[in-house]
């Protein structure tokens, strides 16, 4: 088996560069866009859902790890490590949506403490205001890397340690029971083409954290079977390219499930389906006999690096470049104008890395070496 660390697998950055191009093209639909992206990005909401797996696996495998080799956590230094890994480059995209008007997609902002405290993703109108909207699955992650080494120190000592993955597939099924019961009782009665439907919808079953535990809950148990079963250990390095191709035939169906996002099936069963389905792919990427985990593409590391600073601020770059070409007369609804507004988008994701995550991440390291 390979020492290195998870987050180096060439794999995972296959994946961290998906992630983002389903995101860009998820959301380039709300924007001027040539005809085609409307069908290639109809599905593209789902990189949100693989960067879920890819955080529960890679968090968790961290803290499985320290546990495994200390004995212990500590939590001063994984909060030290997530601070300047996420907010520095956070608070400066909120900084610029709250004041420079002509960076916001959209005109109304929902209040600014629920950005600060990270709990944006509930009660978010996404209708009425859905200017940086797309912060909810930072709110998520950002909930998730606070309670989650709170929640294993608790365990960690107990004999229900050894009984984690149980609790977490749990916690998974909760998640779908929830969400069936906010649809039957609050979104079933509803036109499913009217804006209040999908007012609720959003508000009610997509952006709270209680109905979206299957992306993160899945990696963590990828984690956490990695770290202390062998038999599963054996089975993913032995079986990696099965392994993708079983996830590649189950994102289909998930896909197919999912082609209404708002129906009954999609909302209760889709979420998990697809947590699944790129469960698997995350394997693939981890095993050594993966075709998927052995080749290093430059476009990809590059991609994978760049993705938190694009994600964060791709909606205003895009906005901006739109704005401008509209006051040039320059067409907005083809395919030059996509590749200008993408490429800003990465030209965007250089200044975040060399202007802030890089001198914070300079911080970082002197902070958590001399401690």
């Amino acid at each position: 088996m390979t020492t290195e660390r998870p987050e180096r697998l060439y794999g995972l950055d296959h994946l961290r560069a998906l992630a983002i191009i389903l995101v860009l093209l998820y959301h380039y639909r709300a924007f001027k866009h040539p005809v085609w992206i409307e069908t290639v990005g109809k599905f593209g909401w789902t990189g949100v859902d693989l960067f879920f797996v890819l955080s529960g696996f890679l968090i968790s495998g961290q803290l499985f790890r320290e546990m495994q080799d200390r004995g212990s956590i500590s939590l001063k230094t994984f909060y030290i490590k997530r601070f300047f890994r996420i907010i520095p480059s956070y608070l400066f995209t909120v900084f610029l949506y709250f004041t420079m008007p002509f960076f916001r997609e959209r005109e109304a902002l929902p209040p600014l403490w629920k950005f600060l405290t990270f709990t944006q993703n509930y009660g978010l109108n996404v209708i009425d205001q859905g200017t940086f909207s797309h912060a909810w699955s930072l709110c998520i992650e950002e909930q998730f890397y606070f309670i989650l080494p709170l929640l294993l120190l608790i365990v960690m000592p107990t004999k229900g340690f050894k009984y984690l993955g149980i609790l977490v597939v749990g916690i998974i099924v909760f998640s779908m029971m929830l969400r069936l019961m906010i649809w039957n009782e609050s979104i079933a009665a509803m036109e499913n083409d009217s804006l209040e439907f999908w007012r609720s919808w959003y508000m009610k079953i997509y952006y709270p954290t209680h109905t979206r535990l299957d992306g993160l809950g899945i990696g963590v148990l990828i984690g956490y079977l990695m770290q202390y079963s062998s038999s599963f250990k054996r089975i993913v390095h032995h079986h990696g390219n099965r392994l993708f191709l079983m996830g590649i035939l189950l994102l289909g169906i998930s896909f197919w499930v999912c082609n209404e996002q708002g129906s009954k099936n999609a909302s209760v069963f889709g979420f998990t389906m697809v947590a699944v389905s790129y469960g698997m792919i995350v394997m693939s990427a981890i095993s050594e006999s993966s075709f998927f985990s052995q080749k290093k593409l430059y476009i990809t590391s590059q991609l994978a690096a760049l993705s938190y600073a694009i994600y964060l601020s791709h909606k205003g770059i895009i906005h901006m470049i739109q704005t401008v070409f509209e006051k040039l007369d320059i067409q907005t609804s083809d395919n030059v104008s996509l590749i200008v507004c993408l490429l800003g988008c990465i030209v965007g994701g250089l200044v975040y890395r060399w202007g802030i995550e890089k001198p914070f991440s300079r911080i970082k390291s002197k902070i958590v070496s001399k401690k």
